[in-house]
């Protein structure tokens, strides 16, 4: 009778702390960006936001009740937009980010996040549309004589659980640094700032 007592306990003894102390998820991420700029420089450069999108990995890593550790990769798409010289120019920038934050279970199915970001710049697309015509020039970014290849930012948003394998996210990102110390006549100072919305996918 006691072995069988013993063996009960221990039992549910695991199987309290698998539910108290969950394993890692892992999962993917993708969706919309709605980006501008901060200007930190010319004033008189008014943009308007620009839609792209992001997707990548993320792990989600519990470390005690109701706090975790999710650091992430991305590919994610940001700019602006702006009438530029009698035309339009939309400028795309292609970065792969880092984001590094911590997740609050504020609530069951809600969580907030936030952290630092490390971005590395890869290209940068203007496409100007004028009266005669479209003008379009990419550069990869294998140096950094115009714009930085590496910027620290942070993030702030939340997660929303639907189910067990689905998660709802809304985040703000802003870059803590300029894109570059001196702006040009054809580009200011500025930091990047971007809204994002999309849905994640847990395997484990």
């Amino acid at each position: 009778m006691k072995k069988i007592f013993f063996t009960l306990l221990g039992i549910l003894t695991i199987h309290s702390l698998q539910a108290q102390f969950k394993g890692p998820n892992v999962g993917i991420k993708g969706g919309f960006n709605f980006s501008n700029i901060i200007k930190t420089g010319d004033d008189s450069f008014n943009t308007d936001y620009h839609t792209g999108f992001h997707a990548g990995v993320f792990v989600s890593i519990p470390i005690i009740d109701r706090l975790g550790f999710q650091p992430e990769l991305l590919f994610s798409q940001k700019g602006y937009e702006a009438d530029r010289f009698g035309g339009h120019l939309t400028q795309t920038t292609n970065w792969i980010e880092i984001p590094i934050q911590a997740k609050i279970n504020a609530a069951p199915g809600f969580n907030i996040l936030l952290g630092p970001q490390v971005s590395f710049l890869t290209k940068t697309n203007n496409k100007f549309e004028g009266a005669l015509g479209t003008v379009e020039q990419t550069r990869i970014e294998d140096d950094a004589d115009k714009f930085k290849k590496s910027i620290l930012g942070g993030t702030i948003g939340i997660s929303l659980d639907i189910g067990s394998k689905l998660v709802l996210n809304g985040r703000y990102a802003l870059d803590f640094q300029k894109n570059n110390e001196n702006g040009t006549t054809e580009t200011p100072e500025f930091k990047n700032q971007v809204w994002q919305v999309g849905l994640g996918i847990k395997f484990l």
